[in-house]
């Protein structure tokens, strides 16, 4: 089975915008890594795109700037899905988000009734990642 997912760690945010209905993530450079059935090896891309929380309930401020994640966990109703967001997302419910930064910006933690990726255009081909031996 094919499968796709963000890596949170390295993964660059170009900014975090907040209104009473959505709060937005904006990854410039999104790492994404892509495994395909029967391949042993695994694929790394990049990719712009957004992830939007509805009705988020922001715990503590804000960070700014721009950042680089160094990790972080989103809660997706019974799923926790750690240093990662799987490709395709949308799923309404119990939503958690709380990802930390490299440098001292404050973690963004933040509890959502909806999460959905917005990503753009195609995926960037970066190199193939081959285990060591």
């Amino acid at each position: 089975m094919d499968n796709t997912s963000i890596q949170l760690a390295d993964s660059q945010v170009s900014g975090i915008t907040s209104s009473t209905d959505s709060l937005r993530v904006r990854f410039s450079k999104a790492i994404v890594i892509k495994t395909m059935t029967g391949s042993v090896e695994r694929t790394l891309w990049w990719q712009a795109g957004d992830m939007v929380l509805d009705e988020p309930q922001i715990q503590g401020e804000l960070p700014e700037g721009e950042l680089t994640c160094s990790g972080g966990d989103i809660d997706d109703n019974i799923y926790t899905y750690r240093d990662m967001i799987p490709l395709p997302l949308e799923s309404r419910g119990a939503i958690r988000c709380e990802l930390h930064w490299q440098g001292d910006a404050p973690p963004l933690i933040v509890s959502a009734s909806a999460i959905r990726l917005e990503m753009e255009a195609t995926p960037k081909y970066q190199r193939h990642l081959r285990d060591r031996a």
